[in-house]
Order: C-alpha cells, then structure tokens, then sequence
C-alpha cells in the first residue's frame, strides 16, 4: 500500500484498499483475525465478483467499465498465489476423479470438495467445474 501511494498510482491503491477493507469486514463480522487460507478465500471472492461484473459490463456495451475491473482483476491476483496453468488443472481433476472414484456428473461435489482446497485462488473455480463436467460425462 506504501509503493502505490509513494508512485502516486492512485487506481491500484484504491483496489488495495477496498481488499483491506473486505478482510477488515470479515474479521469485524466474525470477530476473528484471519489466516491466509481464509485471506485468500475473500481475495478469491471479489476476484470472482470482478469476473462477473467483467461480463454483465461487456454484455451492456460499456467498455469504459470493462476496462475499470479488468485492472482490478489484476491488482487483485498480484496478492494471490500464482495461478495455475490449463495443463495442470487438467492433471489435477483427472487425479481428483480418479482418487474420489467418481464416475458420473452426480459424483461432482466429491470432486470438487477435494479440488477446492488445492485450487483456491489459483484457479477460476467455474472453468475447474466445467472440465470436471467434462471428465465425468
């Protein structure tokens, strides 16, 4: 938060802030302080909330807001841990199908229980849905 006000880059720390402010909200509301596997879920959250807006914004034709929350969505995964790669993802749901026994789309929630934990913050958890779709079918 100090490199961005001392460069003077005024967009990326309001995005820090509004992070600060939504892990502050959370620990108020729950009277806790949170770890970094919960930090990282509210970090993931309004990643997927950016994501949502991204597509309602392009679907109504504004562009100049598309653009607002696509720099966000960047501010925000530079706290998250690396993402992972398409190949990965791959491998990792193929190897939760395979470790959970799962064996048609009704098996899906074991899937995804065990892949959640591995994948959250590094991956769009609607893609990761979507192939495990795929792998079950």
């Amino acid at each position: 938060m100090k490199a961005a006000m001392k460069s003077g880059e005024k967009a990326k720390l309001g995005v820090i802030r509004l992070m600060l402010s939504a892990i502050k909200q959370v620990e108020v509301d729950e009277r806790i302080v949170l770890d970094d596997a919960r930090t990282i879920q509210v970090l993931d959250k309004m990643l997927k909330q950016r994501r949502e807006s991204i597509k309602q914004f392009a679907d109504a034709g504004r562009d100049d807001l598309v653009a607002i929350e696509e720099a966000e969505v960047l501010v925000i995964q530079e706290f998250l841990p690396q993402a992972l790669t398409e190949a990965e993802i791959d491998g990792m749901v193929s190897e939760a199908v395979t470790e959970s026994g799962a064996e048609s789309v009704k098996d899906m929630g074991k899937v995804m229980a065990l892949l959640k934990v591995k994948m959250q913050g590094r991956a769009d958890m609607s893609i990761v849905s979507n192939k495990i779709k795929a792998a079950l079918a």
